[in-house]
């Protein structure tokens, strides 16, 4: 009688399941989630686009640094306007709290020679509480966001004028101006180039390409698709050659801008909390299906006070960007800033209904906008017809989005 050995089999790590698994097709992945593979096959497609049409010029050292000082602002707006569009809400009065933040900074640097520092904590003091404010009819009162924030639109804008006298304050001191138009540069040597901008960027990349791979463990082990470990370093890579293209630019410009590590540092605190939090993920559950976050125990008022509140917060420090950025205070500061953030979050893959987008979808929404912008003035094209395009933009990324409702529905 002979006996049989029971055949054992071992269980491999998640990490070294994680280089045998997925799919290698990158048609599948692109139609998996067509809504954010879209958004950057599409950012690839305009900035080589404009590269060609303005030969080069788009990609040069100072003109890279230009986009990012010139629409850093845009992209901090478009952070909270894509929180309020997730959970089912608007905020069209985010131009006029712009406006009211940095006249109240002018007033106080300017007009009464406190320190610039003075100025920065009361814009976004006063971008808190206007926050709060919309906040406060939105959630407690139970006004559409819509109604509130166009009367706040009108509100503060009256307000700015009165704070201001109806005329411009200018100029802020050094100091205030070095918020959106300083650099760090030389802080440990470089040869023609800014080493410390080249440090940040692959400590950058580092970070990127070891959270991305600790998701893929993640979604290993939740059985759930993933594609093939060759196209993930692959995806790295790419990833990987950009930021560093963009690192080496700037290094060779003026170095590192003090506005976009202000940026990166509010994309990377927002990026995880709505991935990583449980407010993140209420905001997701408020406008994915209202009726089953309440029943959930979501604390539903709680949520949408916040989240006015975070927006009142993010348009007061882009009032300080913009009134550095511009050196003074108009009153007519902020005018169709609403826009262009709610702009740059659909066409970043925020849906319509809410429930959908990322900070990171938002962010590359606003990039494509200021590419677009930004190529067409080199090519010396007319306001109007930049208005047309960006128009048309905006209509094919919500005609976009209802595509991809409409052919989810078909597959169920």
């Amino acid at each position: 009688m002979t006996s049989t050995k029971p055949s054992v089999q071992t269980e491999q790590p998640a990490s070294a399941t994680a280089l045998h698994v997925g799919t290698s097709d990158p048609l599948t992945l692109i139609m998996r989630n067509l809504r954010q593979s879209g958004i950057y096959i599409a950012f690839v497609v305009i900035v080589a686009l404009f590269a060609s049409l303005t030969h080069g010029v788009l990609l040069s050292p100072g003109n890279i640094t230009n986009i990012v000082l010139q629409y850093s602002y845009i992209l901090v707006l478009a952070i909270g306007m894509v929180i309020l569009i997730i959970a089912g809400h608007i905020d069209l009065s985010v131009g006029s709290i712009v406006a009211l933040t940095g006249a109240v900074s002018a007033v106080l640097v300017i007009q009464h020679d406190q320190p610039w520092w003075i100025g920065v904590v009361a814009a976004v003091a006063v971008g808190t509480a206007v926050g709060a404010w919309h906040g406060f009819w939105v959630a407690y009162v139970g006004m559409p966001a819509f109604i509130v924030t166009l009367a706040g639109m009108l509100l503060f804008r009256g307000l700015t004028l009165q704070v201001l006298n109806n005329v411009s304050l200018s100029p802020f001191p050094a100091t205030y101006q070095k918020v959106a138009s300083g650099f760090l540069n030389g802080l440990i040597g470089g040869q023609g180039y800014d080493a410390f901008t080249l440090l940040i960027a692959a400590l950058a990349v580092a970070g990127y390409a070891v959270g991305v791979f600790r998701t893929r463990l993640a979604r290993i082990r939740y059985e759930q698709p993933v594609e093939s470990f060759p196209l993930f370093v692959a995806r790295v890579l790419a990833v990987a050659a950009v930021v560093m293209y963009f690192a080496w630019q700037l290094a060779h410009a003026r170095g590192l801008p003090i506005v976009l590590i202000i940026l990166a540092v509010l994309v990377i605190a927002y990026g995880l909390m709505t991935k990583s939090t449980v407010f993140g993920r209420q905001v997701y559950a408020i406008g994915g299906n209202l009726s089953a976050a309440m029943l959930s125990g979501v604390k539903v008022r709680k949520v949408n006070f916040w989240i006015f509140v975070n927006m009142g917060f993010l348009a007061g420090i882009a009032g300080v960007i913009y009134s550095s950025r511009s050196n003074g205070a108009q009153p007519a500061a902020g005018n169709m800033f609403e826009l262009d953030a709610i702009a740059a979050a659909f066409i970043g893959g925020a849906a319509v209904a809410g429930g959908v987008g990322t900070v990171v979808g938002a962010m590359v929404g606003g990039l494509i906008m200021a590419v677009m912008s930004n190529g067409m003035q080199l090519m010396g094209v007319e306001q109007a017809t930049q208005s047309v395009v960006k128009g048309l933009v905006l209509l094919l990324a919500v005609a976009f989005d209802i595509y991809n409702k409409r052919r989810a529905g078909a597959t169920r």
